[in-house]
């Protein structure tokens, strides 16, 4: 492997036979050289956990991308942990830009960090790696399959887009993160914009339906249905009214945008 080309880590959460995740690795092919590392089972909605349960296994497949035979290797644990063993031990060197996806269905509005595609994006950012999320929109049943209907093309475009900008150009000092949401209908010209996280739960949790504590269940969830209510920065408003590609900047500051010396003020009585 030539170690001076660009390297480019990518991962996603929906595990290593994803079809997203080898759509995005035949557009990102063209950036430079890129090692897949991605999870072994499905893992959306893990976040950015490191979970003390996962074992670590590191498993070389042979997969084929764009008519040529890839050696990947599948991690027996999260998407954030697929991203350190990745970069830590997988890699020949620490990755110039790691990508996250292509995710299927979008992560947008309040439950961002439930999402294993950006959780992954976040762990790359935290050890100093831009990184990119990208997701495309599909209907709610189609989020946990491997469906070959879905279109991942227009993703895999604004993958290599994007990525190229990274690669490129060094972002404020508070973009850790570019999250990235293609709409379902998008193509390569599809208009994009720079866009908030919405405030609105997009997708609402459902209360399981069973007889008892017993029996296995998983909370399930469904579209809200007041997503409308959402600011027109929002990326949920840019998805979905506008339709149009978000491009939300994440930063790995979680700390509310009130003033300090107020919410002091305000807990000392």
């Amino acid at each position: 492997m030539n170690t001076e080309k660009t390297q480019i880590l990518l991962t996603n959460d929906d595990g290593i036979l994803s079809p997203g995740l080898w759509a995005a690795a035949g557009a990102l092919e063209a950036l430079g050289y890129v090692t897949v590392v991605a999870p072994r089972e499905q893992s959306s909605g893990a976040g950015r956990s490191l979970p003390a349960t996962s074992d670590g296994i590191i498993t070389p497949k042979e997969v084929q991308v764009n008519g040529k035979t890839w050696t990947v290797y599948a991690v027996g644990g999260s998407p954030a942990q697929a991203v350190l063993h990745g970069a830590l031990e997988v890699m020949p060197r620490a990755p110039d830009l790691v990508v996250s996806g292509i995710n299927y269905g979008a992560n947008i509005g309040s439950g961002t960090t439930v999402s294993g595609t950006v959780g992954a994006a976040l762990e790359a950012a935290a050890l100093g790696i831009p990184a990119l999320a990208i997701s495309v929109d599909t209907e709610v049943e189609n989020h946990l399959s491997y469906s070959t209907e879905v279109d991942f093309s227009a993703a895999a475009y604004f993958a290599a887009y994007f990525g190229k900008r990274l690669l490129e150009k060094s972002l404020p000092p508070d973009v850790h993160v570019l999250k990235v949401e293609i709409p379902a209908n998008a193509t390569p010209e599809t208009p994009w914009e720079v866009t908030r996280i919405s405030p609105v739960r997009f997708y609402q949790a459902i209360r399981p339906e069973r007889d008892s504590w017993d029996q296995p269940t998983q909370i399930r969830y469904r579209v809200a249905e007041d997503w409308e209510q959402t600011p027109p920065e929002s990326d949920v408003h840019a998805l979905y009214i506008k339709q149009v590609v978000a491009v939300t900047p994440l930063s790995l500051d979680l700390t509310s945008r009130v003033p300090l010396d107020d919410l002091a003020d305000l807990l000392r009585g």
